[in-house]
């Protein structure tokens, strides 16, 4: 056997192994899903833990410090964040950072979809994929939402366009449309998701839209359906899912707003 050992490909060897199990694995859950009648999201959940397992995830302090030595005397990347839309903020934050997870937080009623979609509009202007998954308000409502703030309407009016714009308002209403489409921002207004199916959804989209980037905004935390019930247990809850979210923000190199 150490007649045919070779250490410079054994990564290459540990790979093909793995890609291997990991097809056998995929196999197995889907005979058992089949044979116990499982859920979809289920499913995916099953076959979204093993795409997660790597083994590129290792490097040596002594390699991370050679990647690094030569930084007094070289010029930096800039790094491309997502713009916040709001300078001041984005002076203090550097804009939404990839892995990153932020939280919008403030009482009921305060404008915290507002501020996310705020966020959304001007991360799409910037040539980002926003994609937005509203858990609570249907997609109607946030598309009309973000047409009153982009033209300036009365969120009232949008109750009845026809009746309640102003022909000035009609007249700006097809220009406000195209701005708006120009953003590529996609909603999922489905009740009780899960990171599975955001998961999915968002890799789906990734691959539609190769030169894009991606950044997540979920509206709102406590209404993700978690992968097991807690039985009322609200913060074994949250931390689930909070960690579900930055490993997802992690895996896919993008920014997640919730």
């Amino acid at each position: 056997m150490l007649s045919f050992a070779d250490v410079e490909k054994f990564e290459g060897f540990e790979k093909l192994i793995l890609d291997q199990w990991k097809e056998r694995e995929k196999r197995n859950i889907l005979i058992v899903a089949a044979n116990y009648d499982w859920e979809i999201p289920k499913v995916i959940g099953e076959l979204d833990k093993i795409n997660q397992m790597r083994t590129d995830d290792h490097t040596s302090l002594q390699q991370a410090l050679a990647n690094i030595y030569e930084a007094p005397w070289e010029e930096q990347k800039i790094l491309q964040s997502a713009t916040t839309g709001i300078k001041r903020l984005d002076e203090v934050t550097g804009g939404f950072q990839d892995g990153e997870v932020t939280i919008i937080a403030a009482r009921p009623s305060m404008g915290k979809t507002d501020v996310m979609l705020h966020f959304a509009k001007m991360s799409g202007w910037a040539g980002f994929l926003p994609l937005v998954f509203s858990l609570e308000m249907p997609e109607r409502s946030i598309t009309t939402r973000l047409i009153a703030s982009i033209g300036g309407f009365n969120r009232t009016k949008m109750r009845d366009p026809k009746r309640m714009l102003s022909e000035e308002q009609k007249n700006k209403w097809s220009d406000v449309i195209h701005y708006l489409n120009e953003t590529h921002m996609h909603i999922f207004d489905g009740a009780g998701q899960t990171i599975a199916e955001m998961r999915a959804k968002t890799r789906n989209l990734m691959n539609q839209y190769p030169t894009k980037k991606p950044i997540i905004f979920i509206d709102y935390l406590t209404l993700i359906q978690p992968s097991q019930l807690y039985g009322g247990n609200t913060h074994s809850k949250v931390t689930e899912i909070s960690k579900s979210i930055k490993t997802m923000a992690k895996d896919f190199h993008c920014s997640v707003i919730v």
